[in-house]
């Protein structure tokens, strides 16, 4: 996805959250600030790919404050949230487990992401709210055919906490006689999910786990592995969630390979780009 004008403040306003998370050291703190802003001015421009930039800062954070996981603690608070919430979703999915219902959950979990949203955002009071919307633009029916049809599904993880609610729907996905593969960071950035963390809810359990090669905010293609690069071109559906892989995935060259994107719409940049507004649930295919 390319940028909007939108995302030059939201470039920053991360960088902040993400700098009081890394380190206490208020002069660091400001060098590594001027730092950034150079980055912003020299990379944001017209055509720039967002993830592509956002990766940049978050590096140069980890690098600078030799911090590399400072969402460690909110990617804590984020399981704790999910798990707590999990018996209340299991109790909704035995009374509507359709597809689309295990599809919606996991849409909610998207909701739990400090990086997008900030850190100081309810995730307690969005998932309730969430669970009883609509999915607004809604290719489900597409999704369950090429499920129908398929033999291998590669799943792109978002964030930790989110992969909880991912692992319910991953569990679905084997009433169509599936194999799936999750695809995790190597690295840490933001509050995205590394395969540590994975194996602590589980997620090992039900799918095989494997690593993009890279600590990129989403998927950029030009940051994995060779490895993934062929799970990826072998792959015969994609499922892809999360607005960091929405925006990585879009600027790839996909062919003829069916690949569905689950995400909750959190700002007017990803809103613009899908023809939805912000707060709706999307499931779209590329």
């Amino acid at each position: 996805m390319k940028v909007y004008y939108e995302c030059a403040p939201c470039f920053l306003r991360q960088a902040k959250e993400a700098l009081d998370l890394a380190t206490d050291n208020q002069s660091l703190k400001m060098e590594i600030m001027e730092e950034l802003v150079g980055v912003v001015y020299n990379d944001f421009h017209k055509g720039a790919v967002s993830n592509v930039v956002g990766t940049r800062i978050h590096r140069i954070i980890k690098d600078r404050t030799e911090n590399e996981d400072p969402y460690l603690l909110e990617k804590r608070k984020g399981n704790e949230i999910a798990l707590k919430f999990l018996p209340k979703i299991k109790k909704i999915l035995i009374g509507r487990n359709g597809l689309e219902t295990y599809i919606k959950a996991a849409i909610t979990g998207n909701l739990i992401d400090f990086g997008a949203l900030g850190v100081n955002f309810d995730v307690e009071k969005a998932i309730c709210k969430n669970m009883e919307k609509e999915i607004a633009l809604n290719q489900i029916d597409e999704l369950e055919n090429e499920l129908k049809s398929a033999k291998n599904v590669l799943y792109l993880a978002d964030n930790s906490g989110e992969i909880v609610f991912d692992k319910l729907l991953i569990e679905k996905l084997k009433d169509y006689n599936v194999d799936v593969t999750v695809a995790l960071k190597e690295k840490p950035i933001l509050n995205d999910a590394c395969i540590e963390d994975a194996v602590q809810i589980g997620l090992d359990e039900v799918a095989k786990l494997v690593s993009t090669g890279t600590d990129s905010i989403g998927i950029l293609y030009a940051d994995i592995s060779e490895e993934f690069k062929k799970i990826f071109e072998e792959a015969d559906l994609v499922i892809s969630k999360g607005l960091g892989n929405y925006e990585g995935i879009t600027e790839m060259e996909l062919g003829d390979k069916p690949v569905f994107c689950l995400f909750n719409v959190k700002c007017n940049a990803v809103a613009k780009s899908v023809g939805a507004n912000v707060g709706d649930n999307v499931v779209l295919e590329l």
